[in-house]
């Protein structure tokens, strides 16, 4: 049976804490739905209407348009142990870039990693638990070395250049692009 909060409990935030994936979604008018997974150690809770996540240059910036245009967000949890659990948190949020006022205080609660391109912070509106019970039960073997070794090995010049021609989403909703590197 689903439940629902206004807010994320302390013990929603340590159930948060141990997931090593979560998954993003995000639409806009006329566009694509766009979910994708994510891990890296990339979240952080802000506090109890607030999260952040580290977002590094991938495939696509659908997030970006999606959010720029619409704002919408969901971002959920599964438990791949015991207890089975889902946790969906539902809210607003934006892309906060390099070049913006907001970035170093965000960037703080990070450890930034090569090819970091933006954060989304999300302000939460509702967070809602479900059983989880159709979830497989899973282990982590290790997380993936590839997409931080790839943007390793590109210099902060070219990961700009690259990122520069990637203006518009895979539906040609306008996205913001970083025009500096983090620091």
């Amino acid at each position: 049976m689903a439940e629902f909060f206004d807010c994320i409990t302390e013990e929603h935030q340590a159930f948060i804490a141990k997931q090593p994936v979560f998954f993003v979604a995000t639409a806009a008018e006329g566009a694509r739905i766009n979910c994708s997974p994510k891990g890296l150690d990339s979240l952080r809770v802000l506090d109890q209407r607030t999260v952040a996540y580290l977002d590094l240059g991938g495939s696509g910036n659908e997030t970006n348009a999606h959010l720029a245009a619409d704002g919408r967000i969901t971002l959920m949890f599964c438990a791949f142990d015991n207890p089975a659990l889902i946790l969906r948190l539902y809210g607003h949020g934006r892309a906060v870039l390099p070049q913006d006022e907001d970035w170093q205080v965000l960037a703080q609660r990070f450890d930034l990693m090569p090819g970091a391109r933006q954060i989304f912070e999300v302000h939460v509106e509702t967070v809602q638990t479900s059983c989880g019970y159709g979830v497989p039960l899973m282990t982590l073997e290790r997380e993936r070395p590839t997409l931080i070794k790839y943007h390793a090995g590109q210099s902060d010049e070219d990961r700009l250049e690259k990122w520069s021609g990637r203006t518009v989403s895979i539906d040609g909703l306008p996205v913001r692009v970083p025009t500096r590197v983090p620091n």
